[in-house]
């Protein structure tokens, strides 16, 4: 929008008047109650050029510093907010979208670009009066592979299924052992549970149990602990999935590539969540290393990597059900899987 030629107070100066010719002031200013006059005022006197100087030896010439990229002009400046007679928004300027002394003016309602001030390696900062640009929602998830992240109730219940087809195992092949390990711990259970049932306050020891009691102990342990690695390690070595992770939908991945984990990869995974087993006879020592990996994935941003999942460099997604499998169907590379609806 341009704006009439005519006197205007200056908002350089709010005590002097000057003259606006549509494009720019012109002439000199005079006082603000003086009455202007009539249209434009006479041009200035040309400067008399004054004699020139007797020649002197110059000086060194030392190169002035640039001026500060966001320093304010002197003058009437016609990007600085304030205002003109009739008006309540910014005086004459150059048009919306176009170059000024401090670069390019907004040509929309904010958030705008922010203009760097100071030399190269300084912080970029909004000019005075702008508001600094903020993220406008909260980060979007990552997604690795191009597969969004599995959530924490689908892990659980993947390893829920699992926890049940391991008591399956244990059950088929370790049954025997922990039969006979409750066996010779029967004695100090049953006098503990007459004590308790006859309201028996008796400071006697409890009986010993069987002799065999700390080696069948130490071999249900073992076994557990050796049929956990057989049962998951192979399959997440392979495929990055068990049984339960197939049946949620969920899968674990190198946080590098999408590829197998490899035996290394997967040993090293399930070793932070399974070798603890051999000290459940530590006072439960075992069994709460194990329930600070398993909540560890709900305090870790941006991943959701439990303790394992560290370890291994791996992170779990949860897999779209027309994803083919890796290895087994070429894959796109300029759409990878997930990218596109």
């Amino acid at each position: 929008m341009s704006v009439e030629p005519g006197w205007y107070v200056d908002p350089a100066d709010r005590d002097t008047r000057r003259y606006w010719d549509g494009e720019g002031w012109l002439g000199a200013p005079i006082p603000v109650d003086a009455t202007p006059p009539e249209g434009p005022p006479p041009p200035e006197p040309a400067p008399v050029a004054a004699p020139a100087p007797v020649a002197a030896p110059a000086p060194v010439a030392v190169p002035a510093a640039p001026p500060h990229a966001g320093a304010p002009v002197s003058g009437p400046h016609p990007g600085q907010p304030g205002g003109y007679p009739g008006h309540g928004g910014p005086y004459p300027g150059p048009p919306v979208g176009q170059s000024g002394p401090a670069g390019p003016y907004p040509s929309g309602p904010g958030p705008h670009p922010v203009r760097p001030v100071g030399g190269p390696g300084q912080p970029s900062v909004p000019p005075p009066g702008w508001p600094y640009p903020t993220w406008p929602a909260r980060p979007p998830e990552p997604r690795p592979h191009g597969l969004p992240l599995a959530s924490y109730g689908a892990r659980l219940a993947a390893r829920l299924i699992d926890v049940g087809m391991l008591v399956l195992l244990n059950t088929a092949i370790n049954g025997w052992f922990i039969w006979r390990f409750f066996v010779e711990w029967s004695a100090p259970w049953q006098e503990y549970w007459r004590r308790v049932s006859t309201g028996d306050l008796s400071n006697e020891p409890l009986p010993p149990p069987g002799e065999q009691f700390g080696g069948l102990l130490l071999a249900v342990l073992l076994i557990a602990t050796a049929l956990w690695f057989a049962y998951e390690v192979p399959s997440m070595a392979a495929r990055g999935q068990t049984f339960g992770k197939r049946l949620m939908g969920v899968r674990a991945l190198p946080v590098e590539a999408d590829q197998p984990l490899g035996f290394g990869r997967a040993t090293r995974r399930w070793s932070t969540l399974g070798m603890p087993t051999l000290f459940w006879a530590c006072c439960g020592f075992g069994l709460l290393l194990q329930f600070l990996d398993a909540v560890s994935a709900l305090f870790d941003q941006p991943l959701r990597q439990a303790l394992h999942d560290k370890r291994a460099q791996t992170v779990v997604v949860q897999l779209s059900g027309a994803r083919p499998e890796s290895g087994t169907t070429p894959r796109d590379r300029a759409n990878p899987p997930g990218d596109t609806p």
